[in-house]
């Protein structure tokens, strides 16, 4: 009676040469092999791997359906292909099965692809407005709000500086010069006398200091 090891060998050799020329049967080592169905573009297709154990055939093959190539692959569909495999397995231990098992799920393939969506499922944009909403920021819209200062000119801070004592304030008698003008228009010419003599004693008691040009 042949030991398992003579039997995977005599099934190596077998699989090899029904397979030869199939780009869809790939052997990965010694004992590990696997097969794709379908299409290589179609969202149904998938690679089935079978590996043998040190007592192989008498035992079933491990398999593995978790490759890169099965990432969309939907969790039934892979439960269904598995269980198909472990049910045909158990009917041919003892024997070489790995042909068989494969060539099995060749005979079932629309039954066990059948929830697998032909193309990739289409997942809905929802807008709920959120990129829309803007946060106040109260600081900021006062800042935006707040007038712009008015832009001197040099001859205009010059005037300004002349007008005032030189810490903000306004001089003594210096609106005098307007006052005495408006009186010589209006007034008599004693209330205009009089009020040259006022200006002249503001302006000596207040003189006048201007800037230094830079």
């Amino acid at each position: 009676m042949s030991t398992p090891l003579e039997q995977q060998t005599d099934e190596r050799e077998a699989l090899q040469s029904i397979y030869e020329g199939d780009e869809n049967f790939k052997e990965i080592n010694l004992t590990t092999f696997q097969y794709k169905y379908g299409e290589e573009d179609s969202y149904k297709s998938f690679l089935v791997e079978l590996q043998w154990g040190e007592n192989y055939p008498d035992e079933a093959p491990t398999i593995n359906l978790n490759t890169f190539y099965n990432r969309n692959l939907l969790p039934v569909v892979k439960d269904a292909i598995e269980s198909a495999l472990k049910t045909e397995a158990t009917q041919w231990l003892g024997c070489g099965m790995t042909y068989t098992l494969f060539e099995c799920l060749k005979d079932n393939l629309e039954q066990l692809t059948a929830l697998q969506p032909e193309t990739a499922p289409t997942v809905a944009v929802v807008d709920d407005g959120v990129g829309a909403l803007k946060i106040s920021d109260p600081t900021a819209d006062a800042k935006q709000k707040e007038p712009k200062k008015e832009q001197l000119t040099k001859a205009q801070k010059r005037r300004q500086w002349e007008r005032t004592d030189h810490k903000g304030e306004r001089a003594r008698g210096w609106d005098w010069v307007d006052i005495v003008k408006h009186l010589s228009q209006t007034g008599s010419k004693e209330d205009t006398a009089a009020a040259l003599e006022s200006a002249a004693a503001a302006a000596a008691a207040n003189p006048v200091l201007h800037p230094l040009n830079t």
